[in-house]
């Protein structure tokens, strides 16, 4: 087996779970939680899944794959990308030029496995995999996550990350392109206005505004995103 990297302790049980690098030798198990996840998803145009051939891409690749065993069966997983020219096009989204493609690295996907959902164990992988990032060869840290999947959003601003633009992507799925800036200090925001999750067009205004979308909060029933600049 793999070395074991880290513990991770959960809410559920007192035998801690484990991650570690993932290789291809773990696709059968990779692949059948991806089905889990997406199949326990109400709305599927959540999760933007993975075939075989784009796992193995990224497992053959630099060790940006960590993965999350409890009892050694796999309960969660996540993936960097270090894409060649800016795949998805996200840095162009945000306005980085063809010079700059070269320091993206992508937030790729993660899936945790519905019975394990609460730990915390995506954000978990995140920060791990981001604290062994070269940050001399990378600076932005880019991701999309489709408005409304309040996990993935709320682990997006845990990790640093800033809402810059609002778009369809993916043959027209409505997607927040988060980014974090590693060299970017600490922002100091002369405008703040908080606005509704759900109003899209208001969002999109502020983005051409200069805004960036920087933390989330829940009002009665409903999200809101405050966005500075």
């Amino acid at each position: 087996m793999t070395k074991i990297i880290k513990d991770i302790p959960l809410k559920t049980d007192e035998k801690n779970a484990y991650l570690r690098y993932l290789t291809t030798t773990d696709l059968p198990d990779i692949l059948e939680l991806q089905t889990i996840v997406y199949e326990a998803l109400e709305d599927k145009k959540r999760l933007e899944t993975l075939d075989e051939s784009e796992f193995r891409t990224i497992l053959e690749g630099e060790p940006l794959m960590v993965g999350i065993f409890h009892q050694d069966r796999l309960i969660a997983f996540r993936a960097f990308l270090n894409p060649a020219a800016d795949e998805e096009g996200l840095g162009s989204d945000i306005g980085l030029t063809e010079e700059e493609f070269a320091e993206i690295i992508y937030s790729e996907i993660s899936n945790v496995h519905p019975n394990y959902r609460g730990n915390h164990l995506q954000t978990q992988m995140g920060r791990f995999i981001m604290n062994q990032l070269d940050t001399s060869l990378f600076r932005y840290v880019l991701a999309t996550v489709a408005p409304g999947n309040i996990p993935s959003m709320k682990d997006k601003f845990a990790l640093g990350m800033r809402i810059y633009k609002v778009k369809e992507k993916y043959g027209g799925k409505l997607r927040y392109v988060y980014c974090n800036d590693l060299k970017l200090k600490e922002i100091r925001a002369e405008n703040q206005t908080e606005i509704n999750m759900n109003d899209i067009d208001g969002q999109e205004k502020l983005i051409e505004e200069g805004y960036l979308g920087v933390e989330m909060k829940k009002s009665d029933r409903e999200w809101t995103i405050t966005y500075q600049k």
